[in-house]
This record gives structure tokens, C-alpha cells and sequence, in this order.
């Protein structure tokens, strides 16, 4: 019941901010247009619900009108389950214990983005808002690890929690994109709330930091963790460090 409470909660704030956003602009003075029509960037971002480095990201932005854009993301990025812990096996390597599944995510999606303040000629910051909405594509790949059997041979097998429980056996994971060739395929749907703070002083290269929060629903339950509860929406919040040019 508590999990439910939060996920509403937090479609709640993600509708609030998008209509934030795209009413705002309309209580601005309109500016001059800037005389470059597109955008491109890429970058690396972080998750409330991924590993360390959540993934890669690429972006598109054509000028719509003013300070408003047609805006164009693509994303690859690691899902995780809240449940997730790493272990330290007797030798050493790392495992996360009770996990059958990766979920591997790519996103489209596109939207608009409005300038909110531009930054001054060879200084200050400039603020964007984006709000976006996509199809997502769910890789949900086969978790591998080394395991002891009974017999002393080490093998490296698929997760099962009927079969590897012995969480002392495990000495740690498969090979990097093992089992990948096992992969299901699950469709979802993707909307996103962001702020951009764009820095630097050159006015036709792009470097900046991107935060919002991100909403996402896949059709069916991902079983990450088969032992613990499966989820098919998945919020979080997320940072994103970019770099690019304009032209």
C-alpha cells in the first residue's frame, strides 16, 4: 500500500511540473531569436534507480519558435530493482545476491523545451525547460554468476533461486553482456520533466547539467528479483551531464 502512495504521488508531481513548464513561457516576455536553429548533444547520466552510471544519452533540439524547441532524446540506460544489494564473495569479486535479470532500457522520446532566462554574452547560466514523452524498449537480459557446486567444479549459469541457494557458493558474476543472446523484449512508455542549466561562455558549444524526474510503465511486470516484488512502473529522478554544439 505504502509503494502504491508513493508511485501516485509521483505521477501527481509529474503532471504538476509539466504543466509548470509549459505555462510558464507563456507568463514571459517573448526574446529576440538567437540566429542558430538546431542542437545536438550528448552525454551520461545517473538515476534514483541505477547503478553508478546509469547510461548514455543523446539529444536533438530544432528552434520552434523564439525561445521555444522541438526537442528529440535517445537513451540506453540500466534499470535496477530497489531491492538490490552487492555482496563480497570469499574471493573477493562482487555479486548481487537473489537477481535472474538485468533490465536494459531504450528510450525515445520527444517534446518541446522552452528558454526560461538566457545567459548574458560570455557569462552566466542559461535555464531550460523540457517536458517529453516516448516508447520505451525493455531488454531484459539473463543475470549470470560463478557458482561452487557440491562436486568442486565452478560453473557460470543463469541465476535460479531454486538451485544456486546457497548464497556462500556464489563467488561472483558471469562475463560483461553474457546471456544477452537470451534477452525477452518488453514495450512500455516514457514521459520526463526536466530543468537544463546550460554553462560555459563559448555561445555555439553546448555544456550543461540536466535534472528532472522521469516516469516510465512497461506492460508487464520485470522480474528483476524473482523472490521479491515485481514492478512494471518504475519512477526516478535523474541527472544528466551533457556536452555539444549548435548551429
Amino acid at each position: 500500500m505504502k509503494v502504491e502512495n508513493i508511485k501516485m504521488k509521483n505521477v501527481r508531481l509529474l503532471v504538476s511540473l509539466m504543466a509548470l513548464i509549459i505555462c510558464f513561457p507563456g507568463m514571459t516576455q517573448p526574446s529576440a531569436a538567437d540566429d542558430y536553429g538546431k542542437e545536438m548533444s550528448w552525454g551520461i547520466t545517473k538515476a534514483t534507480n541505477s547503478g553508478l552510471l546509469g547510461g548514455a544519452v543523446m539529444k536533438y533540439s530544432i528552434r520552434h519558435k523564439n525561445d521555444a524547441f522541438h526537442y528529440f532524446g535517445l537513451e540506453i540506460v540500466n534499470i535496477k530493482h530497489p531491492k538490490e544489494e552487492r555482496y563480497y564473495s570469499f574471493t573477493g569479486n562482487t555479486y548481487i545476491y537473489g537477481k535472474s535479470n538485468y533490465l536494459y532500457n531504450l528510450r525515445v522520446h520527444g517534446g518541446r523545451s522552452w528558454t526560461f532566462f538566457k545567459k548574458a554574452p560570455q557569462q552566466g547560466v542559461q535555464i531550460d525547460g523540457i517536458v517529453a514523452l516516448g516508447p520505451s524498449l525493455g531488454i531484459v537480459a539473463p543475470y549470470y554468476i560463478e557458482y561452487l557446486r557440491t562436486d568442486g567444479n565452478v560453473v557460470r549459469e543463469r541465476y535460479d533461486p531454486n538451485i544456486h541457494f546457497d548464497q556462500n557458493n556464489i563467488l561472483g558474476t558471469g562475463n560483461l553482456f553474457q546471456g544477452i543472446g537470451e534477452s525477452d523484449l518488453i514495450f512500455g512508455l516514457n514521459s520526463k520533466v526536466g530543468i537544463s542549466f546550460e554553462f560555459g561562455t563559448l555561445k555555439y558549444n553546448v555544456f550543461g547539467l540536466e535534472v528532472g524526474f522521469m516516469m516510465e510503465v512497461f506492460t508487464n511486470n520485470i522480474p528483476i528479483i524473482p523472490t521479491a516484488e515485481q514492478y512494471k512502473l518504475f519512477p526516478n529522478s535523474f541527472v544528466t551531464l551533457y556536452y555539444g554544439s549548435r548551429r
